[in-house]
């Protein structure tokens, strides 16, 4: 039943930490899924807060999902929106978009509360080069599920014969579950790659416990049971693969000199800096700035880290 279990590696970023799953060691995507981090949860004090500065993204989509918090999106396009528990945010990137994730500044005054999920999805052959766009949905787009000690959410894709109003590029499904104590589900079936991600308690599966942190990987065709050992919140995530895909800092594509020009592109202040938030960016891994940005305490970052973890100074 089971194909890897996945530990979440622990990353600070300064006010908070997050929990990166994908990629890892094990297994690089899952479905379309190429990157999954847990954020928090975090108690922020007052003056403290989300302070990701405006940065780059090609050949996937973003797609933020809270449990508890908000944080405000701005991005190239002129979009600005807060998400809150429930919704989604689904940031497209296409052949480039930049944007930035911050706190509220009312929030960081009074000191707030984090947690959430945060994925990234490749955007399969043919669209990785697509016109940006931006996407925000309320609760009542994702199809919705209680009973039996069992309440799910669809927050995209389709799955148990439901289909969520979150527009998507390929065949996948995101599932958020709140488990009671000792209740019984089952991952969606017709998929060839899914995974179950325990953000709280504990589930077993196949006899193997996994604990808060962890992922499993389900064997392709398998029908497995999930069992809540105690109230559990789990995110289930899957879908077809798109193909190889490369990953460096923020941008994914399946063609190494697409993302060699990327890094150009952002290197040479080619890409437009967010509406309402273009006095300060994160600038390339290893690479000074050009002197025409201005760079207001800037900090350099490492190849294959995100952009969040650049704020961390």
């Amino acid at each position: 039943m089971i194909d890897a279990i996945i530990t979440a590696n622990r990353k600070s970023l300064g006010d908070f930490e997050v929990g990166r799953v994908l990629p890892s060691v094990q297994r690089r995507m899952v479905g379309p899924f190429i990157f999954l981090d847990h954020m928090g949860p975090a108690d922020f004090q007052p003056g403290q807060g989300v302070n990701v500065r405006p940065h780059p993204h090609i050949g996937l989509s973003t797609v933020t999902y809270l449990f508890e918090g908000e944080i405000i999106h701005r991005d190239s396009l002129g979009f600005t929106q807060a998400i809150r528990p429930g919704e989604v945010n689904w940031m497209t990137a296409g052949k480039g978009i930049t944007h930035s994730e911050r706190t509220d500044p009312f929030r960081r005054d009074m000191g707030a509360r984090l947690h959430g999920m945060q994925a990234w999805v490749a955007l399969p052959d043919g669209q990785e080069e697509i016109e940006p766009n931006f996407e925000h949905y309320q609760g009542k787009d994702m199809p919705a599920y209680e009973g039996d000690g069992l309440y799910a959410r669809l927050i995209a894709g389709e799955a148990y014969g439901a289909k969520s109003k979150v527009r998507t590029s390929s065949p996948l499904f995101y599932v958020h579950w709140e488990m009671g104590a000792d209740v019984k589900a089952t991952p969606p079936d017709g998929y060839s790659e899914r995974a179950a991600y325990v953000v709280s308690g504990e589930i077993e599966v196949d006899g193997r416990f996994i604990q808060p942190g962890q992922m499993v990987v389900f064997t392709v065709g398998a029908r497995p049971v999930v069992r809540s050992v105690k109230p559990s919140t789990v995110m289930l995530l899957g879908g077809e693969p798109v193909g190889e895909r490369h990953i460096w800092w923020n941008f994914v594509s399946s063609s190494m000199d697409r993302i060699e020009q990327a890094k150009d592109d952002w290197r040479e202040g080619r890409m437009h800096l967010p509406v309402g938030d273009d006095l300060e960016f994160i600038p390339l891994p290893d690479t000074p700035p050009p002197p025409s940005r201005p760079t207001p305490g800037v900090t350099e970052d490492e190849p294959g880290k995100t952009a969040a973890e650049a704020e961390r100074a």
